[in-house]
């Protein structure tokens, strides 16, 4: 692939070092990349400015063009290519992704096991039905609807899981026949950009199919706004989607948008405890509370709230704090410091506001106690913020309808979990949530390849990632009508 557009690969680690072929983006100067953990820096990224968007753009619409009358068979033969490619360099993924995201190793393993399911489940695109057959009037006359590529898809991935939640969109375009340009941040250039590029330079892929243009908001909008880009795939803050949406949109681009959440888990009087408190806290504090699915607000009936808050505690206590590359850390640190301050901000909020603090509350650098706050009322800033950090805050309610009530008091709909023995019950409640995805008695956090993933309102805006539904998001309908002669 020898024009890949990348960033320079320029890893510390002896074995870690791999290069790219091709030209470099740079146009906007270069970035050292920093670990949160250790703070050592990663590498350099070269920052794409409008023109290396341009540049990338050109040639993702002529490569994009032989690349769609690829079979079916070869573009299925290069995702499953890449996928192994991933499993035999995925030591060396780990190590990136540990280093760059603060991921810890267990963490940093799924998110690369995610990765690979999307390429797989890409591969398998290919050969699902591209069309349909439809009546048409004249009996000599055949009527196709059939799908077609977008043309040049343009990717923006978040810094949270950079590898996956890049790869959920570019796996899918690429098997449908479509370019990409690939935006990481630039906090995570490499697991969120340059590691996809070189495993899909290794798999084959043709030039100039993909690129990757590492940068901020700039380049990000630049992708966007370039004449050479047909649809966008943006995935991360609901404020920065909805600048994404407003530019997308005024181009008459077609825009999917996987945002924020403040996902309710709710705990009734009936659920199994212990349960409940292992789906709880692994919904705040997994990969530190930075996923968009992660538990936002603990609503809890208020005669099992008080056992419940003692067993939260209890397992926020057992965690420890420190950098994912030392033995037995199980909390890592947030992205940067200024994260970490931005969640205390809401912390110190939501304590003026009248929560009480059960645990933590406080930091050092990007490490953030795993905290859990109690009291917490619907007029806290705890409850209708998306803290996007190590945070639990618990509201309590006495009734069914007050929970439902409290679940749905947030513009936000992406995922949500219920706790209850009874089934049926919960399946009602389901019903009437405001919410992409449901749990019962499992977590917040869960998706998977193969299914619909995505959420309503500040969430998005009810596109779906993953399976079949990738056809809508990346292809487009052609109505076609074909004369025959009558036999």
């Amino acid at each position: 692939m020898a024009g890949t557009t990348m960033a320079r690969w320029d890893l510390d680690e002896a074995n870690g070092r791999i290069y790219s072929s091709g030209w470099r983006v740079g146009g906007g100067g270069t970035l050292p990349v920093v670990s949160p953990g250790d703070g050592g820096r990663v590498g350099l990224a070269g920052i794409a400015d409008e023109h290396d968007v341009e540049r990338a753009g050109a040639a993702a619409v002529a490569a994009q063009a032989e690349w769609s009358r690829a079979s079916y068979r070869t573009r299925a033969d290069v995702l499953m290519r890449a996928a192994d490619v991933m499993r035999d360099i995925r030591a060396d993924i780990e190590n990136v992704l540990v280093r760059e995201s603060g991921s810890l190793p267990a963490k940093a393993k799924h998110e690369i096991d995610k990765a690979i399911d999307e390429l797989v489940a890409a591969a398998g695109l290919v050969t699902m039905s591209q069309g349909d057959l439809l009546p048409v009037e004249d009996p000599t006359t055949l009527g196709l609807a059939r799908r077609i590529p977008v043309g040049v898809v343009g990717v923006i991935a978040p810094w949270n899981a950079p590898l996956m939640l890049a790869m959920r969109s570019v796996a899918p375009a690429i098997a449908l026949g479509n370019a990409v340009l690939v935006k990481p941040d630039v906090k995570t250039a490499f697991s969120g950009g340059a590691v996809i590029a070189h495993v899909f330079e290794r798999a084959g892929l043709p030039e100039g199919v993909l690129h990757v243009l590492p940068g901020g908001a700039d380049t990000g909008e630049a992708v966007v706004r370039s004449r050479h880009t047909n649809a966008i795939s943006f995935t991360g803050s609901s404020a920065a989607g909805r600048r994404v949406g407003e530019v997308a949109g005024g181009l008459l681009k077609r825009v999917v948008l996987e945002l924020g959440g403040n996902n309710a888990f709710i705990v009734m009087a009936d659920a199994d405890l212990g349960r409940a408190v292992v789906g709880g806290a692994g919904g705040s504090f997994r990969h530190q509370g930075q996923i968009c699915m992660a538990t936002g607000r603990h609503l809890v009936h208020e005669s099992v709230a008080d056992e419940y808050v003692e067993r939260l505690s209890a397992a926020a206590g057992k965690l420890r704090l420190g950098d994912p590359q030392a033995p037995g850390t199980t909390l890592g640190p947030l992205i940067t410091a200024t994260q970490a301050e931005r969640v205390h901000g809401i912390v110190e909020a939501a304590i003026a506001g009248g929560a009480r603090v059960v645990r933590g509350a406080a930091h050092e650098g990007a490490f953030y106690q795993p905290t859990v706050l109690d009291g917490v009322t619907a007029d806290n800033a705890a409850f209708h913020s998306e803290i996007f950090g190590p945070v639990a805050p618990v509201t309590r309610f006495s009734t069914e309808e007050e929970a439902l009530a409290l679940a749905n008091a947030t513009d936000y709909g992406l995922s949500a979990a219920i706790h209850s023995r009874d089934i049926a019950r919960s399946l009602g409640f389901a019903a009437r949530l405001r919410a992409g995805m449901i749990a019962l008695n499992g977590q917040t956090i869960y998706d998977a390849a193969h299914i619909p993933m995505g959420g309503l309102g500040a969430s998005g805006n009810g596109g779906r990632h993953g399976g079949q539904w990738n056809l809508d998001e990346f292809t487009y309908w052609q109505w076609v009508t074909i004369p025959t002669i009558p036999g």
